[in-house]
């Protein structure tokens, strides 16, 4: 990514303590009076009314990944609790596989149940679409996070610059191999926006290291056993491989458990998209030298948010419009109806201990 820098107030946050909890199938958020009361303070900083009681169903790539987990939980401070603190019925549900068919199911039947707005991390740019402009015919608010669908969907929350996680994460694993050497990437799934567009930057950022070679990209489809398999692929096609690039967090962390070990800890960098929880023991045991992330319960926080003041008709995706999203403050909408959470961070062993999700 970048070198290191001042944590962002957005990520401030995340350092005090985030609990990640396991979730079931559908996790909902509540509603009170000082959730209501709440509500109507903050609407009236982003300069219109958010009404209260809207129905908003949050739609994960898969239930059950930490990642999620932390970008949608009440407790982590995630989208159910913008939604909370908004006094607005949230819920979140998704399928077991990060696929467009595990995910079409979910969206349908919140359709079916009167969904107000839905925020969802698209497993597939296109395959999701029929089914969202079906949403949003019907008068819901479609709002992604974490991976978009950007022809069917009213506003993006992305979480950082694209070109940015791509080239920084080329950077950061230059800086351990010394600029040289075979290195390979493994992806989520083949379909993935996000992994797609991030990896087209990487191959940019490759030109200006003339002795790093892109030997390889494999994908692990965001499940721990098939990461594991084919970066063990990797392993064996490539003896002499040097570094290894997993832009998620599933990725990563089956990566990582694999070069923990004396015949890998050491000879061949990982770098990549991590929660700082997982990373922790393989940082401080030489495992990973460095990696970045963005806070993803600031991420979900503010998807949760943006869907309850577009629903509310509070705001409209009008490009330069601006609102303020409760704790994380003011932000814009951008040309291509998205808003930008902030900069990625990079985690090391000066910094990881301060941070707990």
């Amino acid at each position: 990514m970048f070198s290191k820098r001042k944590t962002t107030t957005a990520l401030l946050l995340g350092a005090s303590s985030v609990a990640l909890v396991a979730c079931g199938t559908t996790v909902s958020s509540s509603t009170s009076t000082t959730a209501a009361s709440t509500a109507t303070t903050q609407a009236a900083a982003s300069g219109g009314s958010i009404k209260t009681g809207l129905k908003v169903v949050v739609i994960p790539k898969v239930i059950g990944n930490s990642y999620f987990t932390t970008a949608d939980s009440v407790q982590s401070g995630g989208a159910l609790a913008a939604l909370q603190s908004l006094g607005e019925t949230g819920s979140e549900t998704s399928g077991t596989a990060a696929t467009p068919s595990s995910q079409l199911p979910v969206i349908q039947s919140a359709i079916t149940q009167g969904a107000n707005a839905l925020v969802i991390s698209a497993t597939d740019p296109t395959a999701l679409c029929p089914t969202l402009n079906q949403a949003m015919a019907k008068g819901i608010t479609v709002v992604t996070y974490d991976s978009d669908a950007p022809t069917c969907r009213n506003l993006f929350v992305n979480q950082a610059s694209t070109s940015q996680i791509g080239t920084s994460e080329v950077d950061l694993l230059a800086k351990q191999i010394n600029s040289t050497g075979d290195i390979a990437i493994v992806s989520a799934t083949a379909s993935a926006t996000n992994q797609n567009a991030w990896i087209g930057y990487m191959k940019q950022e490759l030109t200006k290291y003339p002795n790093m070679h892109l030997v390889s990209i494999v994908y692990g489809n965001d499940d721990p056993a098939t990461a594991t398999a084919v970066t063990q692929g990797l392993l064996q096609q490539y003896p002499n491989l040097k570094g290894i690039i997993s832009p998620t967090t599933v990725g990563i962390a089956a990566a990582a458990a694999l070069l923990d070990t004396p015949q890998y800890r050491g000879k061949i960098a990982l770098t990549g998209l991590a929660t700082p929880n997982e990373m922790k023991k393989y940082v401080a045991d030489g495992t990973v030298t460095s990696f970045e992330l963005w806070n993803p319960a600031n991420l979900g926080y503010l998807a949760g948010y943006a869907a309850a003041e577009l629903a509310s008709k509070a705001i409209t995706n009008t490009p330069g419009q601006t609102f303020t999203a409760g704790k994380l403050g003011k932000y814009t909408i951008a040309s291509d109806h998205s808003i930008l959470l902030g900069a990625p961070y990079v985690f090391d062993k000066t910094n990881i201990n301060n941070f707990n999700f």
